[in-house]
């Protein structure tokens, strides 16, 4: 069944029926239009939640980070990043799969439809020109009939009449032949106009309009199965991120699954632990029975613990020597020493006759609140931040020796680009057509020096932390050592063979001030877990399982920067790859 044969007779029907499919066609691609908006909206605001949430760098709360569910919140919030860069590739692909596709073919839609009803009114208008022209030839054939009618009457009636001559009768029947004549003419183009427009009425009903109907069904048709596919396509889109939307709500439960709350508290110690001892318990003095007492700094606290340790904890420990004590004090300056003791052989006090308890906490009270002074003005004294003597001698160990690995790193550095410098030099030599020797002295020269000085703070580092009781075993790194890859220098006994061959080299092109490039260091490794086709510009294509070196992690935008092993480099979605940085 199809419309030319069943719908012959429902032009009009059909008309309506083909604009209202493309009206729904328009009316779904807005409503995919407004679904990316929402999805890119949300994307946007989980963004900047997540932004909102992130430490900044160098704040106190990236320093926090260390603990696991410090780490952990800011792992769901990199797995929200993600997440909102799926919901952002869900509009990028709603809107490029359904609305450009969809409206570029509901464009052409509308032209064939135009096109198929241009040719249905061309073929009525033609109808009804045949038609008109058809009537025309009637009316005409009419009116001459009834004119020759009246021509043949009035020749029958002038023949009847006596009174008529001869002349008028043959007039009159010739003008009734002559009628007669134009009658039969009309009546022969009638007759043929009839003819004709039969034959165009049949075509036009049984095969023009019929086959410009069928079109129309086509076209509906494929109207209909092209408004079916982006139903699907509604669904599908999301359904193919869903796998990494997945692997981003899994990362937040792993994250949650991987909070110690154990060894969140062991990475407190380790990062404050003071290496102190406690104070000791403050010494009786008894006046009751005259004796001189003891002004040692036993009497306040054991010499255990720095003055600082005093000034933080007095309003905890010596709570009952807190300024704000109902017991009387006195008021000596901070450099004031204890007052004496009464004579053995003096009055008794009298205020020790009447309340003995509270004239030994008297006693005690002039003896530790000038010390406490004292020890805060030490404190706001300068302190020499270069050796960390202002911190715990656990905490200091821990700087310095951080400060020891810092400095081995830099002087590892330079001991490699000393022995470059020194290569080229020796090149330059063998061939002065590549450059000139003399160039290298400068960097040469600031290179030394800057061994020199690293050395030198090298050794004072070590000197400190020897003297704070650290290991004193940090691994020293020198000319005669290992390079950056862990084989043997060339300068050192063991690798001259490898200078020998080395020396083979054939350096192909240099500038004449040699300026080395150099390719950053990965900081990680990542494993692809999708194709990426990396048509855009500054991305890179990869493959399911290829694994690529991490240059540059992601900054918050949905990408990361990687690295083949042929030098390639470029962009890649975060979420499509396993990322591993190194610590």
């Amino acid at each position: 069944m199809d419309w030319g044969t069943e719908l012959w007779d429902q032009c009009d029907i059909i008309d309506k029926h083909t604009q209202s499919g493309l009206d729904l066609v328009d009316k779904y691609v807005k409503f995919v239009k407004e679904r990316t908006e929402i999805e890119q909206n949300y994307a946007k605001q989980l963004r900047n939640l997540t932004k909102k949430y992130s430490p900044k760098r160098g704040s106190k709360e990236e320093q926090e980070c260390r603990f696991s569910n410090h780490q952990a919140f800011l792992d769901i919030l990199n797995e929200m990043n993600d997440y909102a860069g799926q919901r952002e590739l869900i509009a990028e692909n709603m809107m490029i799969n359904i609305c450009i596709e969809l409206t570029k073919y509901l464009q052409e839609l509308k032209q064939e439809r135009k096109t198929h009803l241009s040719e249905a009114k061309k073929a009525q208008q033609s109808l009804e020109g045949t038609f008109k022209q058809l009537d025309n030839s009637k009316k005409r054939f009419e009116r001459e009939w009834r004119e020759a009618e009246k021509a043949a009457q009035h020749a029958e009636k002038t023949d009847q009449d006596l009174n008529a001559t001869k002349a008028d009768v043959e007039k009159a029947k010739q003008q009734a032949h002559m009628r007669t004549h134009i009658a039969e003419e009309c009546k022969n183009d009638y007759a043929l106009q009839l003819q004709k427009y039969n034959k165009e009425q049949n075509q036009f009903y049984f095969t023009d309009m019929p086959l410009i109907f069928n079109r129309l069904q086509d076209m509906d048709e494929r109207r209909i199965k092209m408004l079916a596919n982006g139903y699907i396509l509604f669904a599908d889109t999301e359904r193919h991120v869903m796998p990494i939307i997945g692997k981003c709500l899994e990362g937040i439960s792993r994250a949650g699954t991987n909070v110690n709350e154990r060894n969140d508290s062991l990475v407190l110690i380790e990062q404050h632990k003071s290496g102190f001892e406690r104070p000791g318990d403050v010494e009786f003095e008894d006046y009751s029975q005259g004796i001189n007492r003891a002004s040692s700094d036993s009497s306040l606290s054991t010499p255990k613990g720095p003055l600082e340790l005093l000034g933080k904890n007095k309003n905890k420990t010596f709570r009952l020597f807190n300024k704000k004590s109902k017991l009387p004090s006195s008021s000596p300056s901070p450099l004031s020493t204890p007052p004496n003791p009464s004579p053995a052989n003096g009055p008794p006090s009298p205020k020790f006759g009447r309340d003995p308890l509270s004239y030994c906490l008297k006693e005690i009270n002039k003896t530790v609140k000038p010390r406490i002074s004292s020890f805060r003005t030490l404190k706001k004294t300068p302190v020499d931040t270069e050796g960390f003597t202002h911190l715990p001698p656990e905490q200091r160990r821990k700087r310095l020796q951080q400060k020891i690995d810092d400095i081995s790193k830099e002087l590892q550095k330079e001991t490699d680009q000393s022995e470059a410098l020194d290569k080229m030099k020796d090149v330059y030599e063998k061939n002065p057509q590549m450059g000139d020797p003399a160039s290298l002295a400068p960097q040469i020269t600031q290179t030394a020096q800057n061994m020199e000085r690293l050395r030198g703070e090298l050794n004072k580092y070590e000197s400190w932390l020897a003297e704070a009781g650290g290991r004193g075993d940090s691994i020293r790194y020198s000319t005669h050592s290992l390079n950056n890859n862990g084989a043997p220098n060339p300068s050192s006994p063991e690798a001259v063979s490898d200078d020998t061959e080395s020396s083979q080299v054939i350096y192909t092109e240099f500038d004449d001030d040699f300026e080395e490039e150099e390719l950053a260091a990965p900081i990680g490794q990542c494993t692809a877990l999708y194709n990426f086709p990396g048509s855009s510009e500054g991305t890179i294509s990869m493959q399911e399982g290829e694994v690529l070196s991490v240059v540059e992690e992601d900054k918050g935008d949905g990408w990361t920067r990687v690295r083949r092993n042929n030098g390639d480099e470029g962009y890649i979605p975060t979420s499509y790859a396993t990322i591993t940085l190194n610590n």
